[in-house]
């Protein structure tokens, strides 16, 4: 990517949201990588990513080390989970100890961005034009971007040929929720399973139910919308009709992945992380769009990482910094992560295009990233997770039978908008 020379001073936290921050930090680890991360050697610059199950030796940290190498120094990489890496970044800004580089799920990029403790990509002398517009707008917070997808990933329709073939049905005939129901009572008249999904009372519960509320022309700040209502009794409506088994209320991704493997059903909704493990499951499998209500792409929420830059006491450590990032978003960068992930889509066209010449069968996970958008789009910001979880809890509700789709919907309306004020 292109740069110019410029370099930030470094700006002070907001006092008032670094004190709310106080208290989401108290869960996070009090191990000793986060009290030295602000370090002054400029031999070493200090990153921090969410993949612990990626240890030292593995092809992510050997990639990580060598974009250090190109830079000319040393990378000193701390792991955690995400959500202790989300507490312990906002501690790091309060008490001055701020790694030099963070890879951070997308939703959080806007609650480090509101306390003013990342530097833009224009203070860095980064461009990101060729990012595609809908994957970098998790980033973009009130006009500016703070940091670049390093990929991303999505959610598609996942499903098993047999059980199709067997019921008479064309994956290529399901087009909108009316065909897709369809396909459902075909499968389940036929003796096996139909669809299964996760609607567990957690953001993975949102994350799953965004594509059918998206795909009925719904809005987050509305919540309540007849839109939403019918999106919430498309799901309903399958497991009322046995279309959908009642453990989606309590099924993770992991644990609905596996209902899948198990071969018993038609569909199963997942990300573009469960490629491998399709492709070695012990039947064909294939894979469709989540379609909208009436025809097309419904719109998926983006998963995966933005590498962004907490801003530094020395300035001078910025240069390094943009070399480091430039090294990871490169066109042949992102391939690189793609490959090593082998669930990431890059975000650029030319990102996208190297990727298909080396793994043509990615060409729908690639269309669906294209179609798809960010929690946080829309300029929610902060304001997402105060409106996901009442989300969840509705989609709970309704599911479980105690309220109907409606009741449950308004309720988290009026949640949410407490939640956020409005």
């Amino acid at each position: 990517m292109h740069h110019t020379r410029r370099t930030p001073a470094a700006r002070t936290v907001s006092a008032g949201i670094v004190a709310a921050s106080v208290v989401l930090a108290t869960a996070c680890s009090s191990g000793g990588g986060a009290g030295a991360a602000g370090g002054q050697d400029a031999e070493t610059y200090t990153w921090w990513d969410p993949y612990p199950q990626h240890t030292e030796g593995s092809a992510w940290a050997e990639r990580v080390s060598a974009c250090g190498e190109k830079a000319g120094v040393q990378i000193k990489r701390t792991p955690s989970d995400t959500t202790d890496l989300t507490n312990r970044a906002l501690l790091a800004a309060q008490e001055g100890t701020s790694p030099d580089i963070i890879l951070l799920d997308n939703p959080a990029v806007p609650t480090l961005a509101d306390t003013g403790m990342l530097a833009t990509v224009g203070e860095l002398g980064l461009e990101v034009g060729e990012v595609d517009e809908n994957l970098l707008a998790p980033g973009v917070v009130d006009g500016k971007t703070y940091g670049i997808p390093i990929g991303a990933n999505t959610l598609a329709i996942y499903y098993n040929a047999e059980i199709l073939q067997d019921a008479g049905v064309d994956p290529e005939s399901v087009t909108d929720w009316a065909s897709l129901t369809e396909a459902l009572d075909k499968v389940t008249g036929n003796g096996d399973k139909g669809i299964t999904f996760a609607a567990i009372g957690t953001e993975e519960g949102s994350f799953q139910f965004l594509p059918w509320f998206w795909g009925s022309g719904a809005d987050l700040r509305d919540l309540d919308s007849p839109d939403a209502v019918e999106a919430l009794e498309l799901w309903n409506g399958w497991l009322k009709k046995g279309y959908a088994p009642d453990s989606v209320l309590t099924n993770s991704q992991n644990t609905t992945w596996e209902e899948f493997l198990t071969g018993e059903f038609a569909f199963g909704v997942n990300g573009t992380w469960q490629v491998n493990s399709a492709a070695e499951a012990g039947f064909e499998t294939g894979v469709i769009q989540i379609p909208a209500q009436d025809g097309g792409v419904a719109p998926a929420p983006t998963g995966g990482e933005f590498i962004v830059a907490p801003l530094q006491t020395e300035s001078d450590r910025y240069d390094v910094t943009r070399q480091i990032v430039e090294c990871m978003t490169t066109p042949k960068g992102f391939v690189e992560t793609a490959t090593t992930f082998a669930y990431y889509i890059p975000p650029t066209a030319e990102g996208q295009e190297a990727l298909l010449e080396q793994e043509p069968d990615l060409e729908p996970w690639v269309q669906a990233v294209r179609d798809a958008k960010g929690r946080t789009s829309d300029n929610l910001g902060t304001d997402y997770p105060k409106i996901s979880e009442p989300l969840w809890t509705a989609v709970q509700k309704a599911l479980s039978g105690s309220a109907a789709p409606a009741e449950a919907l308004k309720q988290a309306q009026a949640d949410a908008q407490a939640a956020t004020g409005e």
